[in-house]
């Protein structure tokens, strides 16, 4: 890890949580699957961090969410 690198991740963190916040709230549950598509989508363009992103994003939601729901 370089250093300073822990602040950036910390704030990038936070970003990613809050941006899934707002798909969450915009468009329910069919959000996590569209996250999902984005980043397979990006996985077969090579776009590899993008979709690295998009898979957070993907986690949040299914952390706020909660326990699984159909």
């Amino acid at each position: 890890m370089r250093p300073g690198q822990e602040g950036g991740d910390a704030m990038r963190e936070i970003e990613i949580h809050d941006y899934a916040r707002q798909l969450l709230e915009a468009h329910g549950p069919k959000a996590i699957a569209e996250a999902a598509q984005n980043a397979i989508d990006l996985e077969s363009k090579g776009e590899l961090e993008l979709a690295k992103t998009w898979r957070h994003i993907e986690d949040a939601m299914k952390l706020m969410r909660g326990p699984h729901q159909s």
